[in-house]
C-alpha cells in the first residue's frame, strides 16, 4: 500500500483563476482551511472531511445538488506517477482521454501525486431542515430538485417520515426565522427517555439513572439504543420512530459557511452500501429515484429487515469521467445516490458478526430486487467483492455493461504492466486476460 499522508502540501493558490494545486495526500479539512485564507472553497463536499483529496477523486466521491457534479469533475489537471512511464501530466488539453479515465481511476492507473482543482468563492448557505411525508415529497420533488442548490432526503424506515434538508445561498429578499420551536434538550428528551426505558428492559434499573445520558448527542444515543438489541426489528422500529420525532422537533434554519453547513454527522462505525442510478434530467426528472425508495421501503417491511435510519438519498449532475458511477455523455443527465446502513455500535465480536451478516443479507435483497431494474451501481468506495465464483462472474459481467472495462484494463497494462499498483480487489473486479496483458 502507498501511503501519501506526508504528501499533504498546498503547492499553489491562484485566487484570480480560483484554482488550487495540492499534493494528493492533503486532507479535505486541511485544504479547506487553507482556501479560507484566500476567500475560496470547494464547490461541493462529501460527508467525511478527513479523507485525502486523492482518495475522494479516485473513487468518484460526491456531495449533493442536482446541478453539481461529483468531486472528480472539479479536477482540471493532475500528475500521475506510473511504473512504466514515470510521472505524466494530464489535463483536458494533455491526453484528454487518459485524463478523464484517470480522474476516477480507482488507484489502478498510477499514484495520483498532484491535483489542480477548480474552486469557487467562499460563500454562506442557509440550511432548512424540515419533516415531510412520501406523498408531499412526490408532489414537490421536481420543484425541489430544480430550486435548491443542495438537497437531500433522509428516509426513516417503518415510518412515513422524510427529513428534507435544503441548502441555498442567503437571499437579500427573504430572511428566515432562525429560532427553532424547540430547544436542543426538548428535541432530544424523548430519545433519552426511550434509552432509559430500554435500559430497564435490557439491563438494570440502576443504570437507567446514569446522569451521563443527558450529555449524549442524538447519534450517540442512537448508537447506545441500537447496541442493546441491534437486530430486533421491533426495537429498531421504536428507535426509528424516536428519530422521526427528534427531527420533527429539530426543524428550522441555520446559516454558516458552506464547508460547515454541508458536513453531516454519520454516527459511529457502520456498514454502508450506496448505489448510483440515472434519474432523468433536471428539466425532466423521471421520478425513478422516488420509485426506487418506495420499492426499497416496501422490501424492508416485507422481509422484516431491522433497518435503522436514515436511508440517505442525494443527487448529482453527471461526470465526464467514464469510470464514475455517474458518468454520462449527456450533460443534462442527473443521478440519484441512495445509501442503506447498519451501525456497528458495539465492540462485542459476536454481535458485530451478527450485524455484519444481517447487513449483507439486507444488501443482497436490495441488489436482487432493485439494482438491475434501475441500472444502479455501487459507489466504488463501498463496493463489495463476492466470495462466490458465480456471483463474482456476474458482477464482472455487470460492470462491463456500465463501464469501459477494456479501455481501463488497456491503460492499466500500458502504465503498470507488472501490476505494481494492483490489488486483490482490482484484479477480481477487472481481470486482465493473457491477450490483453501481451498487447
Amino acid at each position: 500500500m502507498v501511503n501519501l499522508a506526508l504528501m499533504d502540501k498546498v503547492l499553489d493558490v491562484d485566487a484570480k483563476k480560483k484554482t488550487v494545486t495540492v499534493q494528493a495526500g492533503i486532507r479535505v479539512a486541511e485544504l479547506v482551511d487553507t482556501l479560507r485564507e484566500h476567500g475560496l472553497t470547494l464547490q461541493n463536499f462529501a460527508s467525511i472531511r478527513e479523507q485525502q483529496v486523492g482518495g475522494i477523486i479516485q473513487v468518484g466521491a460526491h456531495g449533493t445538488g442536482a446541478r453539481l457534479p461529483p468531486i472528480d469533475e472539479q479536477v482540471i489537471s493532475m500528475k500521475l506517477v506510473t511504473p512504466a512511464k514515470g510521472t505524466i501530466e494530464l489535463s483536458r488539453e494533455k491526453d484528454p482521454d487518459l485524463f478523464y479515465l484517470a480522474r476516477c481511476g480507482l488507484g489502478g492507473l498510477g499514484v495520483v501525486a498532484e491535483v489542480t482543482l477548480q474552486c469557487v468563492e467562499r460563500h454562506q448557505l442557509i440550511e432548512h431542515t424540515f419533516v415531510s411525508s412520501a406523498d408531499e415529497v412526490k408532489k414537490n420533488h421536481k420543484k425541489w430538485l430544480s430550486e435548491n442548490k443542495h438537497i437531500k432526503y433522509l428516509w426513516i424506515p417503518y415510518t412515513d417520515t422524510v427529513v428534507v434538508v435544503q441548502c441555498n445561498p442567503p437571499s437579500r429578499w427573504r430572511t428566515p426565522k432562525f429560532t427553532s420551536k424547540y430547544g436542543k434538550d426538548e428535541a432530544i428528551q424523548h430519545v433519552r427517555d426511550l434509552y432509559r426505558e430500554s435500559l430497564k428492559k435490557y439491563r438494570t434499573k440502576a443504570e437507567s439513572n446514569d446522569p451521563e445520558v443527558d450529555q449524549l448527542s442524538f447519534t450517540e444515543l442512537r448508537d447506545r439504543l441500537l447496541a442493546l438489541d441491534p437486530l430486533d426489528k421491533d426495537h429498531v422500529i421504536r428507535i426509528n420512530k424516536a428519530e422521526a420525532e427528534y427531527w420533527k422537533k429539530s426543524e428550522g434554519y441555520r446559516m454558516g459557511w458552506s464547508d460547515e453547513i454541508l458536513g453531516f454527522d454519520c454516527g459511529g462505525q457502520q456498514w454502508v452500501s450506496e448505489t448510483c442510478f440515472p434519474a432523468g434530467t433536471l428539466a425532466k426528472p423521471n421520478m425513478k429515484d422516488l420509485d426506487y425508495i418506495e420499492e426499497l421501503l416496501q422490501l424492508i417491511e416485507k422481509e422484516d429487515i431491522p433497518a435503522p435510519a436514515p436511508i440517505e438519498q442525494r443527487w448529482t449532475a453527471c461526470s465526464r469521467s467514464p469510470m464514475s458511477p455517474a458518468s454520462s455523455s449527456q450533460e443534462d443527465d442527473i443521478f440519484s445516490w441512495v445509501g442503506i446502513i447498519m451501525y456497528l455500535p458495539t465492540s462485542d465480536a459476536r454481535q458485530r458478526k451478527e450485524i455484519t451478516e444481517e447487513f449483507f443479507n439486507y444488501r443482497s435483497k436490495t441488489q436482487t430486487n432493485l439494482w438491475d431494474g434501475y441500472s444502479a451501481y455501487e459507489h466504488w468506495a463501498k463496493i463489495e467483492v463476492p466470495k462466490d465464483k458465480d456471483e463474482l462472474a456476474e458482477l464482472q459481467a455487470r460492470l462491463r455493461k456500465r463501464f469501459p472495462v477494456d479501455a481501463y484494463n488497456k491503460a492499466r497494462m500500458e502504465l503498470d504492466p507488472n501490476k505494481v499498483l494492483s490489488n486483490a480487489k482490482l484484479e477480481k473486479l477487472f481481470p486482465v486476460t493473457e491477450v490483453q496483458h501481451e498487447k
